[in-house]
């Protein structure tokens, strides 16, 4: 009885333990790293609920080879699915991703530390608490440096429905270009033209402008429904 109740209460321990230093994990990279650019507040929601999710699902069900089977699974429905119900854009689905494999990786990771006298307290992946902890802060230098370094000065790119119809053929490109820039107050560098309505005198087009050092452009913004 007693080893029955010391085996439940040394797995109790560590459940909470990884679920404190899994939630924590998770909630810096949404709140320090995904929130500041975005301001999101139901993907936000999204991925805290979706790391304890995930973490519990592969903690609580079957063995080592079950869960490791879990693990990939997530990966390749949420690679299918991409939510369905709405169109996520990339840097959202990144980070879904990436709370997916923080909460994988802290659900499998079973030792936490028990010495070989406690075989009740080991799992499929044998690390310490610090090994753990130091994984976990991996994934955190790697946003950083993907999120504050810029390595590359990429274009941004909008969809701007055009009232100039006149100028939008190939001969009077620089009139275009020089006319977008006034009333835009961007960098174009690149005019694409798209569908164009003559009945309203409108055309839409796709500039594609330096990143200015602030938030950039998401797909949200888009409208390739009405772009051909």
């Amino acid at each position: 009885m007693e080893q029955i109740l010391s085996t439940g209460t040394g797995q109790i321990v560590d459940l909470l333990v990884r679920l404190f230093i899994n939630t924590v994990f998770v909630f810096i990279i949404a709140r320090s790293f995904y929130f500041p650019k975005s301001r999101r507040h139901d993907f936000f929601f999204t991925y805290l609920i979706l790391g304890f999710a995930i973490f519990m699902l592969i903690h609580l069900m079957g063995d080592a080879k079950l869960k490791t089977g879990i693990a990939m699974g997530l990966f390749a429905i949420f690679c299918i699915m991409r939510y369905r119900t709405e169109s996520v854009p990339i840097r959202e689905m990144t980070y879904i991703f990436v709370v997916i494999a923080l909460a994988a990786i802290n659900g499998l990771a079973w030792d936490t530390g028990a010495s070989r006298s406690k075989p009740y307290l080991l799992g499929p992946l044998f690390v310490s608490w610090i090994e753990l902890i130091f994984t976990d802060l991996i994934f955190i230098v790697m946003l950083l440096l993907a999120e504050k370094v810029n390595w590359v000065k990429g274009l941004s790119t909008k969809y701007i429905r055009y009232d100039k119809i006149d100028l939008i053929v190939p001969e009077k490109q620089a009139e275009l270009m020089a006319d977008l820039k006034a009333r835009t107050g961007l960098d174009i560098t690149r005019i694409d033209v798209g569908s164009i309505d003559f009945l309203k005198d409108m055309a839409l087009l796709k500039i594609y402008y330096k990143e200015s050092g602030t938030k950039a452009d998401t797909d949200e913004f888009k409208m390739p429904k009405l772009y051909d």
